[in-house]
């Protein structure tokens, strides 16, 4: 108990040093720019000081907590036991980490859907669209675009292939998909794979690609570790775009299709 205070007092004195410029510079604008006082001040500092707390707390909680999980998870399921004693010293085989990957698509999905940034611009789109983007549809399709990428970005670590190859090949994709999709659609798309990579899918995510590259012989932490955020950021757009590619041919063939008794519904 004693060394998690230390560890709470240590990270909200460099929580109010990171923070103070931002208080510095929304001060600076309301007072000598706007020239006017907040309506509620006691509500405000409350409010700031419940944000450097929670922000401490988080803070604690990533490196107690989350990251350790998803290390010793990475660990575990490279180990020579899980994998039915299968070599883990030399050249890897990419067959032999199949469990790892469907933990990877497990994690990145679950995380995802629980992902408090995503939920509240999911809510939002649904709002602003009047219902035609349902919050719980994009929030499954980004969720499949991140549960795909963590697996795939997993399968480059087991295999050590240059991440810039799937980095390029996805980008290519996503540009072909924002031809063909629906252009209201593309800005909400480039937006879901930054709104995913937040508080809770980032820490776990990282955590397991460290994790999986420090277990394998001839993996960098560094070099090999890191990178899976890129790809929980870059397939949630593909699938986004491909979701609505596949909602907007749904809805044309629904409309042009025959009816029972011949002919065609005219649109």
């Amino acid at each position: 108990m004693e060394l998690l205070l230390h560890a709470f007092i240590a990270s909200l004195s460099s929580t109010v040093l990171d923070v103070a410029p931002i208080a510095g510079i929304l001060v600076l604008f309301q007072v000598a720019v706007l020239r006017r006082r907040p309506a509620n001040m006691r509500r405000l500092i409350v409010g700031f000081i419940y944000v450097l707390a929670g922000l401490a707390l988080f803070l604690v909680g990533l490196e107690q907590a989350l990251f350790p999980i998803g290390e010793t998870m990475a660990s575990q399921l490279t180990s020579p036991d899980t994998m039915g004693g299968a070599a883990v010293d030399g050249a890897p085989d990419w067959r032999d980490y199949r469990l790892v990957y469907a933990f990877a698509a497990a994690i990145g999905f679950a995380t995802t859907v629980a992902e408090p940034s995503l939920i509240a611009v999911a809510l939002k789109a649904e709002t602003v669209s009047g219902g035609a983007v349902r919050a719980w549809g994009l929030r499954i399709a980004v969720a499949v675009g991140v549960a795909v990428g963590v697996a795939l970005g997993c399968f480059r670590i087991v295999t050590g292939t240059p991440l810039p190859w799937y980095i390029m090949a996805a980008y290519l994709i996503v540009i072909a998909l924002t031809f063909r999709s629906v252009r209201a659609i593309v800005p909400l798309a480039y937006d879901s794979g930054g709104v995913t990579t937040s508080t809770v899918t980032v820490p776990v995510v990282a955590a397991l690609g460290l994790g999986l590259a420090a277990g394998i012989p001839g993996r960098s932490p560094l070099v090999d570790g890191f990178g899976l955020i890129a790809f929980a950021s870059v397939f949630p757009i593909m699938t986004v775009l491909g979701y609505a590619i596949v909602a907007s041919w749904w809805k044309r063939w629904r409309v042009t299709r025959p009816r029972e008794g011949g002919g065609k519904v005219q649109a």
